[in-house]
């Protein structure tokens, strides 16, 4: 029988932004274990740009496509499987558009305990603006940080589509929240989402954070990278935590790092997990609020169709926008 085939972006090299064109492809075959995904939406992340560019860690490998993120519906299952064809989902991380193909694509095959079951009516650029940033930020809070009520937590990268979501969910949770940004003209957004302090990351912000909380923040989640992290700490309170998810200047790893530069009694950790930290009741609960306009997702362009990933990723570089950027198909 023959193969059925998708469009898709598949890359087979690195390449330029501009490159990023939709090709004919085989769709994938279900197996034992596996969904077939139809793709309605996914956002366009900074790891697909790192991919694209050939410069990902050695999980990722040529040729793949791109795409560590989407939302849609079930089209295909196999005999055993806890999941229905027609049945809204959402997917995110588990190697997805890495080590195994993604969602720049009319359909994905999926891992089953990579898949989040949805029940919303919500358009899906919406939803799909979701999945990575809101498990990425609830992870972090959750797993990483263990944030709750009453804690004054400290956003590094307050900017960023993780920053904004764990922003939005940390003042649910009943958090006081302080976000920075190096860009003066980018505070207003931070306030608008529901930042209690907002701070330009400059040499004053260790003096301005002491005017707020003289005995340090409880928490702090560091999404720009190691070139704020020991600043973060010595910021921190004793007993405080600091979680290390991300690291938007590029720099990942640290020469002769010794345990001892990690203040007394301050806690470090990090967050790199995946689906299993979003249970599905808290991921259709925050889509319930969106529903009762109790949160307001933070979205910066919708495109429409795979001819529109190039000019999304090239947004992105941009760093002129803020929000998620989502293509629709």
């Amino acid at each position: 029988m023959k193969q059925k085939q998708m469009m898709a972006i598949k890359l087979v090299e690195k390449c330029e932004a501009k490159d990023l064109m939709p090709i004919l492809v085989e769709r994938p075959t279900i197996k034992e274990g596996f969904v077939l995904i139809k793709v309605q939406a996914f956002g366009v992340n900074e790891s697909e740009i790192t991919s694209r560019r050939g410069e990902s860690s050695a999980d990722f490998s040529f040729p793949r496509i791109l795409g560590i993120e989407g939302v849609g519906i079930v089209d295909e299952v196999t005999s055993n499987s806890r999941f229905k064809v027609g049945q809204k989902v959402a997917t995110m991380m588990g190697g997805l558009g890495r080590s195994i193909d993604g969602s720049y694509a009319e359909y994905m095959l999926v891992r089953e305990e990579n898949i989040i079951p949805l029940d919303t009516n919500l358009d899906w650029d919406i939803v799909g603006a979701l999945p990575e940033m809101l498990q990425t930020a609830y992870g972090s809070l959750t797993v990483g940080l263990g944030i709750k009520k009453g804690d004054v937590l400290l956003i590094r990268g307050g900017t960023s589509t993780v920053g904004l979501m764990a922003l939005i969910l940390a003042k649910k949770m009943g958090a006081t929240v302080i976000t920075t940004s190096r860009k003066t003209e980018k505070l207003e957004s931070l306030r608008q989402y529901g930042s209690d302090y907002t701070l330009v990351d400059n040499q004053e912000i260790e003096s301005e954070i002491k005017k707020i909380t003289p005995q340090g923040v409880d928490m702090v989640l560091e999404l720009v990278g190691i070139t704020t992290l020991f600043q973060d700490m010595s910021l921190t309170r004793k007993g405080g935590r600091v979680c290390f998810t991300g690291a938007l200047a590029g720099q990942w790893t640290l020469d002769n790092f010794s345990p001892f530069m990690i203040p007394t009694g301050v806690f470090l950790t990090s967050y790199a997990g995946g689906a299993r930290d979003l249970p599905s009741s808290i991921f259709n609960d925050i889509l319930k609020s969106i529903e009762n306009k109790e949160i307001t997702v933070p979205i910066a362009k919708v495109y429409h169709g795979l001819g529109e990933v190039a000019q999304a990723q090239t947004n992105l570089e941009s760093g002129k926008y803020i929000g998620k950027h989502v293509i629709i198909l």
